[in-house]
């Protein structure tokens, strides 16, 4: 049985302060060899990575492990959601051409089996950058014909046309993350909408057949959501038939960003990630450690 998911101070009636972090988000550093060529060859290429920018916890097992998530689009977001320490300015840098080669090349050199390409919002671009995630689908095509690519894509503020370019580009799965319960969106991602991102997920879902693609999103849990609301955020990921679901513990980067409300426990996850597989998800990766891309190459539907 899952426990309470928000802590009340019952003389004040407000919400308690989480406290430190518990133990089972506490992190043992691994700054070996591998490691470091990948930081190495990321300089190289002048790439960027969601495990660099976004502060990822995960960020030394993965490198370690030879894996990364490539951020494209510049290192700059155009919207200011109070989660993400990524550096954010009212334009985003200019595009660089060869980016999507590079891209490739690093898949390449880290003989990747399951490659994962995300970006920052560019608001600023007439289609939202979709042209550029089309072209880096392409390239890792082009050079790793036998890898899979996963794509986390922006919402491109509802525009049909560039989502249609992005899946016209036949990645293997696309993944646009509703981040929070619909309550908290005008708190924590004040740009973007609920509705826009469930019926991205319904568009992309009606590909799935002709092209066999699956379709994700991914929860941040720790923000002042309910028990009941998570899982009615769940409900309606399966009404739009999106086949795998991540929920994963919310760290404030900076006491400049939202703060943590609760931190859950590794039972709580464990029973979300039951209840999301009774409701009909193909896989569900749960625990405080999980973000969009943590194990990616595992997240195939079961047959």
């Amino acid at each position: 049985m899952a426990t309470d998911l928000i802590q009340i101070d019952r003389a004040s009636g407000k919400r308690k302060q989480p406290g430190p972090k518990p133990p089972w988000l506490k992190i043992r550093l691994q700054l070996g060899e591998d490691f470091h060529r990948v930081n190495r060859m990321i300089s190289g290429l002048k790439l960027h990575t969601v495990c660099q920018e976004a502060r990822c916890p995960n960020i030394y097992e993965c490198w370690t492990n030879g894996t990364a998530t490539f951020m494209i689009l510049g290192d700059t977001c155009t919207r200011h959601c109070g989660y993400c320490a990524v550096h954010k300015a009212r334009k985003g840098v200019e595009l660089d051409p060869d980016e999507p080669r590079h891209v490739a090349e690093a898949v390449r050199q880290l003989n990747l089996q399951h490659a994962v390409v995300t970006s920052v919002d560019r608001d600023d671009l007439p289609d939202g950058g979709a042209a550029h995630f089309a072209e880096t689908i392409h390239w890792i095509r082009k050079l790793n014909p036998s890898c899979a690519v996963e794509v986390l894509i922006p919402d491109f503020n509802g525009d049909e046309r560039a989502l249609s370019v992005v899946l016209d580009a036949r990645p293997d799965v696309l993944n646009h993350n509703t981040e929070t319960v619909p309550r908290l969106y005008r708190r924590v991602r004040p740009v973007a909408r609920y509705d826009q991102s469930l019926e991205l997920l319904r568009r992309s879902a009606e590909r799935k057949s002709s092209q066999r693609m699956i379709t994700k999103s991914g929860l941040m849990l720790g923000l002042g959501e309910t028990e009941e609301e998570v899982i009615q955020t769940m409900r309606d990921l399966r009404t739009v038939d999106c086949d795998v679901l991540t929920l994963g513990q919310y760290l404030a980067p900076t006491v400049k960003h939202l703060p943590v409300e609760k931190y859950y426990h590794p039972d709580e996850f464990a029973y979300l990630k039951q209840v999301g597989l009774d409701l009909g998800f193909k896989y569900v990766e749960s625990g405080p450690l999980v973000r969009s891309s943590y194990h990616a190459h595992e997240h195939k539907p079961v047959t």
